[in-house]
Formats: structure tokens, sequence, C-alpha cells
């Protein structure tokens, strides 16, 4: 029996780092078999700010992650997010080199034409992060989303290309390598959290992912199966807490217990008489906080928020296709109330997101929490690129990952070095 590969997600996010560590099982779910969580301390709004406190706190996470699992971790997929992150479309076109009309289109024609689409040339500090086809033209042949078999000189896609800032990518890679890890590759965070909170009738009925940090909310749009729309909105749950801290002058560690405790995006629903007493200090009075006042801060931040998540849903074009509405997820995204307020401003029916669904036996309750979302959604797109590298080379088989062993996955080299060649270039 083929041993199954260790694939493990690395979440760096604004609040905490989460190392996630995975295989698929035979029913294709997702068997975490160990997980580490540590503080994040060096990022800010989803981009790294300081290397060596984020190097210290991953360390700590993969450290817990690595004695939990009994595997020795040398390899990551990795999120990325950021308000430098912006997509874009383009059109690519590949002309095959045919001797037969007949000859079908195969998977190495359209690696070629993603390849293709992966040399455009940039602003300056920017670099292509994903290619993400759309719907393919084949002979002028329209509406195809699979080519592969079909027979044609002329192979064109839609693609939704993703960039982010080069120094954003740069440090993420020189904070991963100083934790003495490799990555394998950077994924946008809204699309590894789709993998893990989304079903494939939500995609393709319509839906918007709305992805809630600590310091970003991400966003995705599916339509008809493919990915419509991205963006990064730079406001999370952690300027809910500044909003408290300041609008009722208390240190933010209290803001923070009060908001999980205590809060709620919908202000109608707080008593006006109930009182939450927080502990003075330095021999200062206790001070009293009225949960009606809460929950007023609370609600015009997160309207906020949701205004620009309404304002990109237009942007997409995609306002009237939406049938699946929206699906919240993130660790922000837990806020009492937070779906029935997103409904009421946006019209659209509004469930929470948690990575259940792709959860084997077990694992299911300690990580049900949509703040595992992205960590989760990361070990899905590792075993979709590992399934990617077999269908191109189905001959070569994995040496994966073996507990206690320090080998490597073999499929995901070439990956690496591709990855880091560019990043790795200069010094920061």
């Amino acid at each position: 029996m083929e041993e199954r590969e260790i694939i493990v997600g690395l979440d760096i996010g604004t609040t905490k780092i989460a190392c996630i560590v995975g295989r698929i099982n035979e029913f294709g779910k997702v068997e975490i078999i160990g997980m580490g969580r540590s503080e994040s301390l060096g990022v800010r709004n989803g981009v790294v700010s300081n290397i060596n406190h984020t190097v210290d706190s991953i360390k700590r996470a993969v450290e817990i992650a690595a004695e939990r699992s009994g595997e020795e971790i040398d390899e990551v997929l990795v999120g990325i997010a950021g308000q430098h992150i912006r997509s874009l479309q383009h059109q690519g076109m590949l002309t095959r080199k045919v001797k037969d009309f007949d000859e079908e289109i195969s998977q190495k024609d359209i690696d070629d034409l993603i390849e293709d689409m992966n040399q455009l040339v940039m602003s300056p500090g920017e670099e292509i992060i994903h290619v993400l086809p759309q719907e393919y033209i084949v002979d002028n042949e329209r509406g195809i989303k699979d080519p592969i078999g079909h027979a044609g000189v002329r192979l064109e896609a839609n693609f939704h290309i993703i960039t982010g800032k080069v120094n954003a990518a740069r440090n993420i890679y020189k904070s991963v390598s100083k934790a003495d890890l490799d990555v394998i590759k950077l994924v946008l965070e809204p699309l590894a959290s789709a993998d893990a909170v989304l079903s494939e009738e939500e995609k393709e009925a319509g839906v918007v992912l709305v992805d809630i940090g600590g310091g970003t909310t991400d966003i995705a749009i599916f339509q008809d199966g493919i990915i419509r729309h991205t963006a990064v909105i730079p406001f999370g749950g952690n300027i809910i807490t500044d909003d408290i801290a300041s609008g009722c002058s208390i240190l933010r560690k209290h803001a923070e217990q009060l908001k999980v405790k205590f809060g709620s995006a919908l202000s109608s629903d707080s008593m006006e008489n109930q009182i939450v007493c927080i502990p003075g200090f330095s021999g200062r009075e206790p001070k009293e906080i009225s949960v009606r006042n809460l929950s007023n801060i609370i609600q015009a931040r997160v309207e906020e928020v949701i205004e620009q998540v309404i304002y990109e849903i237009k942007s997409s074009g995609y306002e009237k296709r939406l049938i699946a509405g929206i699906v919240l997820t993130g660790g922000g995204s837990q806020l009492k109330n937070l779906p029935q307020l997103v409904e009421y401003l946006s019209g659209y029916e509004t469930r929470m997101g948690y990575p259940t669904e792709h959860l084997g036996k077990g694992n299911a309750d300690e990580l049900a929490s949509p703040m595992y979302a992205t960590g989760i959604g990361l070990v899905l797109k590792g075993q979709e690129l590992l399934m990617h590298e077999k269908k191109k080379n189905p001959k070569k088989r994995s040496g994966g990952v073996r507990t206690g062993s320090k080998s490597k996955m073999n499929l995901f080299d070439q990956i690496i070095s591709k990855g880091q060649r560019f990043f790795e270039e200069d010094e920061i």
C-alpha cells in the first residue's frame, strides 16, 4: 500500500500563526495529524513587518505541530494576503505545433499556456502569484471548461491573474527560510479558505467568500465553478478591537476580551442596562462599560467593512448572479450576530463557513473553528499540487515524508526551486 504524502500548511496571519500537518485519506478527506499555533508578533495587516519576530512565531508554531504529529517538518505551503494583492483579467493564446489535425490537446499544452501567462510583464515591484484559467477557447469554440481531449490548433483562455508586491512575498520567503523551512508555494489565502469551506454546488451557483482575519478581510467570488473576482480589504478584527479600546478608554487586551465575550454586530440585540466591569490598573477604580455602547462601536465598524464587501461585489459584475449568497469564515467572522447583519445590509443569504466538510473523523471538533479555514485549505492546495504533478509525471513515484524521516517530497522539489528563484535573488 502506497504511503500518503504529508502536507503542511502554514497560515501566517496578523493575530496568529497556525501550522497544520495533514494528509488526504482514502475517502478524500483531510486527516489532520498535528497542529501548532502561536501568537503572531511580526505581521501587520497581513504583511510581514518584523522578520525576526515573525521567524520566532513561525518556529514556535512549527515546533508544536512537529511534536504533536511526530513528523519532521521541512516544507510548507504558505498563505499570502495583504492590501498589496490585486487581480486582473487577461487573455492568452497558444498556437499548437501539430503533425495531425486530430491530435488532442494535452495537459502539457495547458501548462505551456499558463507558463506563458507567468511571463507577463507586471508593474515595477509586482510579481505574479497565481494564474487561474477561467474558460478556454479552441479554434474559436468558446465556453470550454476543460479542453483536454479536444482537437484544435489554436488554444486560447481567459485568465484571472493575481499579483502581489515583490517585497511582501520576499519577506515571507525570508521569514520562512530563516525558520529552517522551504516554501513549496505561496497561495492566496481566500483561495485556500474557499477550498476548505465552500462546496462545488455553491461555486457553481455563485457565491462570495468573505474571510475576516485579524488585519485584512479577503474576498473571493465564484460563479459557474470559476473564480471571478478577488480582493483584499485592509480592515479586520483588530481594527474593531482598536475602536473599542479607543471608544471605551480601556487597554487593548481588555477590549479584545470584551469583543469576544460580550460583543455583538447588532446593537439592538444588546440589553441597555447590561454593564460589564473592567478591572482598574495601577490602583485605579474599576471601569464600567455599557454592553449596548460596546455593540454600537462594533456595529459602526462592521458596517464599514460590509460596505466595502458590497462595493467589491458590485465591481465584480456578478452582483445579480450569486445564488448561493455570502459565506463568512476566518477568526473575525465569529462575532455574534454577524451573519444576520451581513444578510440585512447586503440582501444576500449568508451563512458561516466551517472547514468541517473536508475533515476526517477525529479532527472535526478540534479544528472546526473558522479561524483554521486557511490552514486546512492550504493542506488541500498541497494535495491539488501533488495530483497535478502526478498527472504530468504519471510514472514518477513520490518519496513522501515518513515519520521521523528527513526525506522530502520529491514531487515538490521542482516547484520549490522555481518559486524561490526570483525572490531570493536579492537580500532584503
